[in-house]
């Protein structure tokens, strides 16, 4: 299963908030007009116990008649109305510029994860991009439009809550910031266990979110053998591990809320004592002493509220940390700063010239290194296709035939030397132009959960109107897919998330029929016939003859029929071409070449498409 990166280095909070400045600069005058709305509310509310301190000071006068809490009353609900009128327009002011903030950067992830290398997507699983791709963003969300701003408005509240306290009572109030010391001296040991937790726990989720990608596209292989109950066990003990660390985050959380919520009541406790005292011997009111307790209370809500604000704001630092962490991998594939423009009469030639490619940290079949560090699969491959030419490359299994097949669109870079269409270095085209010219048809086959048509036409030039119809038509009969027309809404049908609805061989002739449909100059084959019958194989060969007559064409062959489609055959021997030749002239020369075709399979890998193409609907009640 691909793992996540390494873990990173602990960044600091102020660090991860300032990687937000380019996404948030937009809506900052809608995040200060809630700011200023939330703190506008939060200050009424404080208010309110500096009426009730008039109102009964006024009553405890002598001769004092109703007609002061009759004003009392009318001053409470016209605070009362504007601070809900106040909690609207904060929502107002922040929601929508948050969920634009959400989607820009979701686009943004999204956008970066398609331009990233292969080798990017080979070391990370699935299930970490969706996570942070989904629910970190989410995260983020939810704490740029209640978590931030309402942190902010606590601490300020708390701020004019104390300071009206000392105008009340110097002696009560400092009974009561007696239990902020406690408080903040345990805060940071909150901070460093609560941000520990938050990140292993997204961590595991995303891991858990990969296991479950994983089962539920391998569903066929582990029913076939057995084996849900050993994956079932799996998933529980990723499971178990990511409910325990939610656990540790709530104890923690609980401890902090408890800490928080219990010294400010002590310290009231201990206040109401020195209150009635203080009032008793008359340095305070009556209504001081309850505009006290009233600003208190008003004052202890956000306090109170602070733990699961903090864990809040730990959360969605950890979630930018984890964004970035993305966004910040290298495109290390890219187009070039000044492009090569291709010959003005392209003759679709295709060559390598001393290329040389490894994978960080694998080594080559003789043990070998690259100048980089990193152990080569292929060393010295110098081949060159002429145009038109269908050229096949075989060898054992682990000689480098698919890398070799990867670098031409450019899948991976050549670690030295050079891949050539027309002498023109593939890395000196824009990959738009180099894809346009390149098709592939791989031999793990991908397909998406949309319509046939849509899957076919994907690298097609034009997808709609008679031209694509025609287009559409000709692929699925060179690729002997014509099963398509059978399919309960024809050519329209949804063939479900990667195609599983449909059997491995007919899955292969959807994916040869899109590298036809594009029309490329060179079309690279990675052993796109395996899962066919030998009769169907060879009517894709008669078909592919005819329209492969002008396209330069390189294709894997792990079966000695395909190898009659080619020309001319290369050899692929521990990462480097032993020998290139017809067949019958290999067949003379090489030992080695003997033994490969000998061991080549004889019949298909997978007889799914066994069957006449045209019982294509017993396939696919079948498949389901």
């Amino acid at each position: 299963m691909p793992q996540q990166a390494p873990a990173r280095e602990q960044i600091a909070f102020s660090r991860s908030l300032s990687r937000l400045a380019p996404e948030v600069r937009p809506i900052v005058p809608r995040l200060v007009g809630g700011l200023v709305v939330g703190l506008t509310a939060s200050v009424l509310a404080v208010l309110v116990p500096q009426v009730f301190r008039a109102v009964i000071d006024a009553l405890l006068k002598p001769g004092a008649g109703p007609s002061a809490v009759w004003w009392a009353a009318v001053v409470v609900l016209v605070m009362g109305v504007l601070e809900a009128g106040l909690t609207f327009l904060r929502r107002l002011f922040v929601i929508d510029p948050a969920t634009n903030v959400e989607t820009s950067m979701r686009l943004k992830l999204y956008r970066h994860l398609q331009v990233l290398p292969v080798s990017f997507h080979d070391r990370w699983g699935s299930g970490q991009l969706l996570s942070r791709a989904m629910t970190d963003l989410n995260m983020l969300r939810r704490w740029l439009a209640f978590g931030a701003i309402f942190l902010v408005v606590s601490v300020a509240t708390v701020g004019v809550g104390v300071a009206m306290l000392f105008t009340i009572s110097w002696q009560l109030a400092l009974i009561f910031l007696a239990a902020a010391a406690p408080i903040s001296i345990y805060s940071f040991r909150f901070r460093r266990q609560f941000m520990a937790a938050s990140r292993r726990s997204q961590d595991q989720a995303g891991d858990l979110a990969t296991a479950v990608e994983e089962s539920v596209h391998g569903i066929r292989v582990l029913k076939a053998f057995g084996r849900s109950g050993e994956a079932l066990e799996s998933f529980a003990a990723q499971a178990e591990e990511l409910r325990d660390t939610e656990v540790t985050k709530a104890r923690h959380l609980a401890v902090f809320s408890m800490v928080v919520t219990l010294l400010p009541e002590l310290a009231l406790g201990a206040g109401l004592v020195t209150g009635v005292w203080l009032a008793a011997t008359g340095q305070i009111t009556v209504g001081a002493l309850a505009a006290f307790f009233g600003t208190a209370a008003a004052v202890a809500n956000p306090v109170e509220m602070s733990g699961a604000l903090v864990g809040m704001a730990l959360m969605a630092k950890t979630a930018i940390d984890r964004h970035y962490e993305v966004m910040d991998q290298k495109i290390a594939i890219a187009d070039p700063e000044v492009p090569a423009a291709m010959p003005p009469r392209p003759r679709d030639a295709l060559a390598f010239r001393g290329v040389r490619f490894g994978f960080e940290g694998r080594r080559g079949a003789r043990g070998t290194a690259t100048d980089d560090g990193a152990r080569p699969v292929l060393e010295r491959i110098d081949l060159e296709l002429v145009p038109g030419e269908t050229m096949a490359l075989v060898g054992v299994t682990g000689s480098g035939k698919s890398t070799l097949l990867a670098l031409v669109p450019r899948l991976y870079d050549v670690t030295a030397g050079s891949v050539e269409i027309d002498g023109v270095d593939v890395r000196k085209l824009p990959l738009a132009e180099l894809r346009r010219i390149v098709s592939v048809a791989f031999e793990d086959t991908t397909l998406f959960s949309s319509s046939v048509r849509d899957n076919v036409l994907l690298g097609a030039a034009v997808r709609d109107g008679t031209d694509a119809e025609l287009l559409l038509d000709e692929a699925l009969d060179v690729a002997q897919a014509q099963f398509a027309y059978s399919l309960p809404d024809g050519v329209d049908t949804r063939i479900g998330e990667e195609g599983l609805s449909l059997s491995g061989g007919q899955r292969q002739r959807i994916a040869l029929a899109r590298a036809i449909a594009a029309k490329p100059a060179v079309l690279v084959l990675d052993d796109p016939l395996s899962a066919l019958d030998v009769a169907t194989e060879e009517r894709v060969e008669a078909r592919l003859r005819e329209v492969l007559a002008d396209t330069t064409t390189l294709v894997v062959a792990h079966r000695p029929s395909t190898v009659t489609l080619a020309d001319r055959v290369a050899l692929l021997r521990d990462g480097i071409i032993d020998d290139v030749g017809t067949h019958a002239e290999l067949l003379a020369r090489s030992e080695h070449y003997r033994y490969v075709i000998a061991s080549l399979d004889a019949e298909p890998r997978d007889l799914d498409s066994a069957r006449d193409p045209d019982d294509t609907l017993d396939d696919l009640e079948e498949a389901r």
